[in-house]
């Protein structure tokens, strides 16, 4: 069994503090087990602090980390470039993306890193994520059209239920109950695991896209490298998303990072 390093970014911008402090902590409990378990040996992460946030450091000690450096005073560059910038510090052998909601099971950096050295084809790891009721499903979609994005995005739930069928096949639903889903077309960007081999072709996400979309367009493009998979022993639970439910500004930005998607990709309408 192979001792893999591992490179963490995750990017900020006035979080909710406790929850990245949660997010951290789990992170903490996660990588821990991963060293102990021989899957993992050295690892680094890198915080992108895109608001300039008085404190960061503190809580990240408190959080457990002692091994881990902030990036700062850049200003808000959006997420795909924030990830960027820690990807500049250098990747190891994998790289995590995540997000500052998310909260990793005990097991799933080592779990992760298994698969990952059993199955050298895959250039991109998605996990599955508990939702209402407990219950465990994938983070995937399929390629979106407009309707998609919309009934998804911004549909009160009670209309949703009238387009329950649809939604459920964008959300590749039916592949639940798998303990592997192999090359769904768009994995999420709360946690991407990438080698980081691959990462360098790639050069990261595309800096176009300042929030919202990015991880589709890296999706696409790792698939042109590799094969993605979606594992269900890779266990999180994630507390953000949903544009519509974020204000004007977001619903603004959601709608230019999709147009700048489909003219890059292909537009979709139903």
């Amino acid at each position: 069994m192979a001792v893999t390093s591992l490179s963490i970014s995750l990017v900020t911008y006035h979080p909710d503090e406790p929850m990245l402090r949660d997010t951290l902590a789990s992170l903490r409990v996660a990588l821990v087990h991963a060293q102990a378990e021989g899957v993992i040996g050295e690892a680094r992460l890198v915080l992108v602090d895109n608001g300039n946030d008085a404190g960061l450091d503190g809580l990240m000690r408190d959080s457990g980390w002692d091994d881990f450096s902030i990036l700062s005073g850049h200003g808000n560059v959006g997420f795909g470039r924030g990830h960027n910038l820690a990807l500049a510090q250098g990747a190891g052998q994998l790289h995590l993306v995540l997000n500052p909601d998310v909260y990793l099971q005990p097991d799933a950096l080592s779990s992760a890193a298994l698969f990952m050295e059993g199955n050298p084809e895959c250039v991109l790891l998605s996990p599955a994520i508990l939702e209402g009721g407990g219950r465990w499903h994938f983070l995937c979609k399929r390629y979106p059209s407009i309707l998609d994005l919309v009934l998804r995005g911004f549909l009160p739930t009670l209309g949703k239920r009238f387009f329950a069928r649809r939604l459920a096949r964008y959300e590749m639903r039916e592949a639940n109950a798998l303990p592997v889903l192999w090359d769904p077309p768009i994995a999420s960007g709360c946690f991407m695991l990438l080698r980081g081999d691959s990462l360098r072709v790639l050069r990261g996400f595309d800096p176009d896209y300042f929030l919202y979309f990015e991880d589709f367009d890296l999706s696409l493009r790792a698939a042109r490298h590799g094969r993605i998979a979606a594992v269900g022993d890779v266990r999180i639970a994630h507390f953000g998303g949903g544009a519509g439910r974020k204000g004007w500004k977001h619903v603004r930005m959601f709608c230019r990072s999709g147009v700048q998607f489909f003219n890059r990709h292909g537009w979709r309408i139903v």
